[in-house]
């Protein structure tokens, strides 16, 4: 009974060992409601400079998180597509990265639509006390010509501190009929100048009418803010480039992942500056907040729009893929992957939980191991369909909390951006987070009222990386079918080891022993912060 006992507090050690950034996220939410309640009724009214000097921690932690989102996006993405498209040479690889966009897309259209339907974010405060879009006259064809251009800047580096906006201007070539100056002293002057006032005095003062739509002339003009889609596409670009020239971009590709690995070490050491942070940040947002009851019913209705998106896409879309193109039952294939399903709930990694994904797909599904060694570590790194639709649904959120009216050419950029952060970001802790912040800076919506959804990430974070394990499992039973004419024409002897496979042969020997999945993941948690140890117990 002893030996028992310390066992289990030695294995509860562990396991608080392995969460302890997770418990401190969580104390920290706790601590900042807690707090910010307790202010908000010892001193009901605070001034601007009060409650500036308050959030200072968590102001920090924004600007230190909005530092980090230009070098994540370029070493990750260059990174991850130059060693990608050395894989993806194979139509097997073709035809994953293939299914892992789309279904990534359709993920996001998903979040979208319903956003878009339930509006969770709506304020019932008048319009006046919502912050509004300045009206720039524009059109749906102005704003596409906009996303277009900013797709492909004619300056890189101008577009990280730039980006293209059409605005629609009065004509300044109109002719005008010469005025004489006048000339002091002159009654004939004076009396023009007093009837003008005259005139001036008993119109309204207001708004002025602006001139008629049809004579308005477009001027593109540059305005303050990082291009974000425009250096995607370059990072893109560039990273497919370095694959395809070989040996003469081996030099360029170490680089590359050089300083990818310095940038996820500099942001896991400010990922770890959250859980004080989000005290201040949570606390202060309850401090100003002037209906916490109404504020509250959003948040929650965000939460019911997420998982509404997640389950749609999980239970309806994906089976719905997998029955077309397999042709079998997909809720068996998914029941054969609950393993991995739910260890993906509980460590919230999708890295950590490969090895146990592998085991799902190979010995109980029976899917070709050549297959699944290669699309599962690949689906590992981009495959991202829950986190995708939680940054659209977020970031039209936080619009319609502000009272931003989001035109389509910004939904668009929100789809193009959220699937393109996803895939550069993903083996980022609390990727979540920082890919929001992208999706946001990209649309040009405020940074501040992430605080919020904060409150909530913790939970929706293991739904989402649940999500994203399930896509992984079913792009590798559709990928075998779509290539088994490939795997028939060519013996398995044949196909030597991809880098997928030969970076999961360690883990293929430590995590599958006599037929069982075993599960270490003291290293490997690299989606979303700190896992939990689940030490040799078989799953």
């Amino acid at each position: 009974m002893a030996s028992n006992s310390r066992k289990s507090s030695s294995s509860c050690i562990r396991i608080l060992r392995r969460n302890v950034f997770v418990l401190c996220l969580i104390l920290g939410v706790a601590a900042g409601i807690g707090l910010g309640i307790g202010l908000r009724y010892a001193k009901p009214v605070w001034t601007a400079r009060e409650l500036a000097y308050y959030k200072f921690p968590g102001e920090l932690l924004l600007r230190m998180l909005q530092m980090m989102i230009l070098p994540l996006v370029t070493t990750s993405m260059i990174s991850g597509m130059s060693s990608l498209g050395q894989n993806a040479s194979s139509k097997v690889g073709l035809r994953a990265l293939l299914f892992y966009m789309c279904t990534t897309l359709f993920a996001v259209i998903i979040g979208i639509v319903l956003v878009v339907s339930i509006r969770p974010g709506s304020s019932s405060a008048p319009p006046d006390q919502q912050r509004q879009n300045v009206s720039r006259s524009v059109n749906a064809a102005d704003s596409l010509l906009d996303l277009i251009r900013n797709a492909f800047p004619d300056n890189v580096v101008d577009a990280c501190i730039r980006r293209v906006q059409t605005v629609n201007k009065p004509p300044t070539d109109e002719p005008t009929t010469p005025t004489t100056p006048p000339v002091p002293g002159n009654a004939t002057t004076l009396d023009g100048e007093l009837a003008v006032s005259a005139a001036n005095a008993t119109e309204p003062q207001g708004t002025p009418t602006p001139p008629p739509v049809d004579n308005l002339v477009p001027h593109v003009e540059n305005v303050w803010g990082s291009n974000l889609l425009g250096i995607i596409v370059f990072s893109l670009a560039l990273g497919v480039a370095l694959s395809r020239i070989g040996e003469r971009g081996h030099v360029a590709r170490q680089f590359f992942d050089g300083c990818s690995e310095a940038v996820l070490v500099v942001v896991k050491v400010v990922i770890w500056f959250t859980p004080i942070g989000i005290i201040f940040l949570i606390s202060g947002k309850i401090i100003e907040m002037e209906n916490v009851a109404e504020t509250l019913s959003q948040l929650g209705l965000y939460s019911i729009t997420v998982i509404s998106g997640l389950v749609i896409h999980g239970f309806i879309v994906l089976p719905l893929i997998y029955l077309i193109v397999v042709r079998r039952n997909p809720f068996r294939y998914m029941f054969g992957c609950m393993r991995a399903i739910l260890t993906a709930v509980s460590t919230a990694s999708s890295s950590a939980t490969l090895p146990v994904t592998l085991y799902c797909i190979e010995e109980v599904n029976g899917v070709n191991k050549r297959v699944s060694r290669f699309v599962l570590p690949v689906g590992a790194t981009i495959n991202m369909d829950g986190t995708a639709l939680y940054e659209a649904v977020a970031s039209v959120f936080i619009a319609q909390l502000n009272g931003i009216t989001l035109d389509f050419a910004k939904l668009v950029t929100i789809s193009l951006t959220a699937t393109a952060a996803a895939v550069g970001a993903a083996g980022v802790p609390e990727a979540g987070l920082v890919t929001m912040l992208i999706v946001l800076t990209a649309v040009g919506l405020p940074t501040d009222d992430v605080t919020l959804i904060l409150a909530i990430d913790w939970f929706l974070d293991r739904l989402r990386t649940s999500i994203n394990v399930w896509g992984d499992c079913v792009g590798a039973g559709v990928v075998e079918k779509l290539s088994a004419s490939d795997l028939a024409e060519s013996p398995e002897g044949e196909h030597g080891e991809g880098d997928g496979e030969a970076e999961l042969k360690g883990q293929d020997n430590a995590g599958f022993s006599n037929g069982k999945a075993t599960h270490s993941v003291a290293n490997e948690s690299l989606d979303n912060g700190p896992a939990i140890e689940l030490g040799n117990t078989a799953l």
